[in-house]
């Protein structure tokens, strides 16, 4: 279990995200059109897990903007922003944001994800959703990367991610 805070408050995660070296876990998520997405899917493609509580939070929304540019023109780079918001609500934030370069990902049907990511909040006011986190995943489906924002209202660190692809 780790501790972070959200606006100054403790709060703890399931456990720790996969570490470095260790072949990421798979999983399963709902894309916007309510297909689902395995991670297996994408072996061959540098996979960029952009996690965090809502899209509808300004700073979750800022980070899939941020990776929404950075991606843009990276060669076999994939990038998902994987939150617990309903599929319809996730694509229409993509819509209306021009979002093309990030695939958005719902944990809504299954508490697989954020347990065997170890980013699923456990207590404090998003108790349920997943905290905000980076896993950069390599073309073997190695973990390269991985980030536990300590501040849940605070950005990840972009360059770092992008240094690891």
């Amino acid at each position: 279990m780790a501790k972070i805070t959200f606006k100054g408050n403790p709060v703890n995660t399931s456990g720790n995200l996969p570490a470095k070296g260790n072949d990421a876990p798979d999983f399963t998520l709902v894309k916007s059109d309510l297909s689902n997405l395995k991670l297996s899917e994408l072996k061959g493609k540098k996979v960029i897990l952009s996690i965090s509580p809502s899209l509808d939070t300004s700073v979750c929304a800022t980070s899939a903007r941020k990776f929404n540019k950075l991606a843009a023109g990276i060669n076999n780079v994939v990038v998902l922003a994987i939150t617990r918001d309903l599929p319809f609500a996730a694509g229409r934030f993509c819509t209306t944001e021009g979002i093309t370069n990030v695939i958005s990902l719902s944990g809504f049907r299954d508490r697989g994800f954020g347990k065997s990511y170890g980013i699923e909040l456990l207590d404090g006011p998003f108790e349920g959703l997943y905290a905000r986190g980076i896993v950069v995943i390599n073309e073997k489906g190695k973990v390269v990367y991985n980030q536990l924002v300590p501040e849940i209202a605070t950005e990840p660190d972009y360059d770092a991610a992008l240094a690891a692809l």
